[in-house]
């Protein structure tokens, strides 16, 4: 192994070079919220003497599985890229930088992983930043919390905290990674003035809320929201506090419990095992970001008719058989289609930076899935060897040219000379076939 050292804020890393790539792994970004922090804004992270390990990815927070055959096969069967450990310690990032540093900083992209904001994590065999620290951008993957553990709200708890927020913890680890991220990227060759947020699905989501939040105003230069992102795009992305709260009863009612430090004292696996019957209670996603008045103060359809959300350049798509897709809806009639043109429509008319539209069609090979939900993540991360797929020369071209113009978006805030921002006059939208 060869090892490299960073020193961060909290003390001395130890990571390893990989092929012109430095990679540090499970890297803690906030205090475990586990105990007393439990459900509980996530406090920053404590420093360490001497050098710790970053070269083992960090524990995801504790949560189902894969809730198909489908998606088991997907992205979980390949036994060299095992999952890690679950425990409610889960608030780690991971970093892969070009090893040779830059003078002026590497632009930096933050990805936030997708999977109903109640399973997931940042490790997924799928995701990998040596395409990208080849493509001269730093990436960082991101663990936040999950499922009950993200986005419980009870009214005891909006009291406890001092900003009056509730059931926003999952999106407050966001920031509080971004935030890391500003802190200590250039000890890795990063620009901490030119982020970008990213994410599939419920990442995508989080790239949304992050960037319709006053809290991270100034912290964010560009956005991409794949499949998850847009205006009424079908999905519930967004609870009131009304609706959080009647979900929180709902917990407490199926755990036998009353108060705050009983939820605090119960084993974690408790908490997954209820998952499904929140799932049938709710009869959707039973916990999403909260309109709460501190992380976000509308939910994002109005943020976006308010223009609120921060005036930034965008690239927002989908997949041809994502989310919604069936013999009845398909292509333009799909909710999540029209989401994605709104959106660019609604940021036209109310602020002035670009928005770029894709449409992910490629069939991928090996069975009759088609263009899949969650399809494009092999191509945008160049990680097609991982999967079982026999996938042939036009899928590496088109993953190479995915990369190409996700990093050269990232850099400049364009994606390429030749893919055009939508404009009302111009329904320009990038067709990757």
């Amino acid at each position: 192994m060869n090892t490299i050292q960073v020193k961060v804020e909290e003390g001395t890393l130890r990571g390893e070079v990989i092929n012109s790539c430095a990679v540090y792994k499970g890297i803690p970004y906030a205090k475990p919220p586990v105990g007393d922090l439990r459900f509980k804004a996530p406090q920053p992270a404590e420093s360490w003497l001497g050098v710790r390990d970053a070269t083992s990815f960090g524990n995801k927070c504790p949560q189902l599985g894969p809730h198909s055959e489908f998606y088991e096969r997907e992205f979980h069967s390949n036994l060299e890229y095992s999952s890690p450990m679950q425990d409610e310690d889960c608030l780690y990032l991971n970093v892969w930088a070009p090893e040779k540093k830059s003078v002026n900083g590497y632009p930096v992209a933050i990805w936030f992983h997708g999977g109903g904001f109640e399973h997931g994590y940042g490790s997924e065999m799928e995701f990998d930043g040596k395409a990208y620290a080849s493509r001269d951008v730093i990436l960082v993957s991101v663990n936040y919390r999950v499922g009950i553990f993200g986005f419980l709200a009870l009214e005891e708890f909006r009291r406890e905290d001092r900003n009056n927020s509730v059931g926003n913890y999952g999106i407050l680890d966001q920031i509080a990674a971004l935030k890391w991220v500003r802190k200590n990227i250039d000890a890795f060759g990063g620009n901490p003035n030119k982020i970008t947020v990213f994410g599939q699905s419920a990442g995508a989501v989080s790239a949304q809320v992050l960037t319709s939040s006053p809290l991270t105003k100034g912290m964010i230069n560009a956005a991409i929201m794949q499949s998850g992102g847009g205006y009424k795009p079908g999905l519930i992305r967004t609870r009131t506090i009304e609706e959080a709260y009647d979900m929180g009863k709902k917990v407490q009612e199926l755990l036998g419990v009353t108060y705050a430090r009983e939820l605090r004292n119960l084993p974690a696996d408790k908490l997954v095992d209820i998952l499904p019957l929140c799932y049938e209670y709710a009869g959707t996603l039973p916990f999403t970001p909260v309109v709460d008045n501190w992380v976000l103060e509308d939910d994002l359809d109005t943020c976006l008719e308010k223009g609120s959300i921060h005036d930034i350049p965008y690239i927002i798509g989908m997949t041809k058989d994502d989310l919604f897709t069936d013999d009845n809806i398909k292509g333009k009639d799909n909710p999540l289609y029209k989401g994605c043109i709104d959106f660019a429509k609604l940021r036209n008319d109310k602020n002035s930076k670009p928005v770029y539209l894709y449409y992910f069609q490629r069939d991928l090979p090996g069975d009759d899935a088609g263009a899949f939900h969650s399809c494009e993540l092999w191509y945008m991360f160049g990680t097609l060897d991982r999967c079982w797929r026999p996938f042939e020369r036009r899928d590496y071209m088109l993953s190479r040219m995915m990369l190409d113009e996700w990093t050269s978006f990232i850099k400049t805030g364009s994606p390429s000379t030749g893919w055009q921002p939508y404009q009302n006059d111009n329904e320009f939208i990038r067709r990757y076939l």
